[in-house]
C-alpha cells in the first residue's frame, strides 16, 4: 500500500509542477492528492503585491463564507453582566470578565475573544497574552463591538478574518475537503472578491502575485490569476 501511495505522489509532483490550474480543475486535483484519513482543511495562501512596512498598504479584514469553514470556532465574549445571557443565546462558548484572570493565568484554549467598547481598558493587562496569539480583540477585525450578539452568530455561521503577514501573504482555511466542489468553488470565489476589493489604493504593480490552494498535509496547486479579476 505505501509504494502504491508514493507512486501516486510521484505522479501527482509531476501534475502540480507542469502548469497552472483554472479554479475549478485545481479543486478536482486536490482531493485527488488527498491521502490523509481525516477530515482536512482546505487553505488558500494569496502572496500579494504589497509593502507591509507601510500601514496604508497592510490588508486586512473579515469575509462571511458562505458556506463556513466546517470547522468548530470556540469564542470567549468578554463583556459586562448586562450582555452576558445574549452572548450566550447567540453561541459564545465562554462569558464573562471572569475569564481574565484565567487568561493571566496562561489559559487560551480559544479562537477568537469578542469585547465591547467599555471593557478594553480592563484588558491591558492581558494584551501581553492575547496579542501574540492573534487574539486580540480590534475594532478592525470587528471583534470589538458594541453588538456582541451580532458579532458572534456571525462568526459561528462562517465568518472568517484575514490579515497578510510579514511577507504580504494572507493565509486563510476556506472549508474542509468533505465540502462538494461547488461550496468550496463558492468560497474560494467570495474570499477572494474580499482580498481583491482590500487592495491598497498605494498598491502599484502587480496585486496578485500568486495563489495557491492546498489541504492540511497535501502539495500546494498553483491556481491560474484568470479564475478570479486580477485588478
Amino acid at each position: 500500500m505505501s509504494k502504491k501511495i508514493t507512486k501516486n505522489r510521484k505522479k501527482i509532483l509531476e501534475k502540480i509542477s507542469k502548469k497552472k490550474y483554472l479554479l475549478e480543475d485545481a479543486i478536482l486535483l486536490l482531493k485527488e492528492i488527498n491521502f490523509v484519513k481525516f477530515d482536512a482543511s482546505v487553505d488558500l495562501s494569496i502572496h500579494l503585491g504589497i509593502d507591509v512596512r507601510l500601514p496604508n498598504q497592510m490588508v486586512r479584514g473579515t469575509v462571511q463564507l458562505p458556506h463556513g469553514t466546517g470547522k468548530k470556532v470556540c469564542i470567549l465574549a468578554l463583556v459586562n453582566k448586562d450582555k452576558e445571557l445574549e452572548s450566550k443565546e447567540a453561541g459564545a462558548d465562554y462569558v464573562g470578565l471572569d475569564y481574565i484572570e484565567k487568561i493571566k493565568s496562561g489559559w487560551t484554549n480559544i479562537d477568537v475573544v469578542i469585547a465591547t467598547p467599555n471593557v478594553m481598558n480592563q484588558l491591558v493587562s492581558i494584551g501581553k497574552i492575547l496579542g501574540p496569539k492573534g487574539l486580540m480583540p480590534n475594532p478592525k477585525m470587528d471583534t470589538v463591538t458594541t453588538n456582541p450578539k451580532k458579532s458572534i452568530k456571525e462568526i459561528k455561521s462562517g465568518k472568517i478574518f484575514f490579515k497578510a503577514d510579514r511577507y504580504g501573504i494572507v493565509h486563510a482555511s476556506i472549508g474542509k475537503i468533505s465540502f462538494s466542489n461547488k461550496y468550496l468553488l463558492d468560497n474560494i470565489k467570495e474570499f477572494m472578491i474580499k482580498i481583491i476589493r482590500n487592495k491598497p489604493s498605494t498598491s502599484k504593480g502587480i496585486y496578485i502575485k500568486s495563489i495557491y490552494l492546498s489541504t492540511t498535509m497535501s502539495n500546494s496547486i498553483l491556481l491560474d490569476s484568470k479564475s478570479f479579476v486580477n485588478k
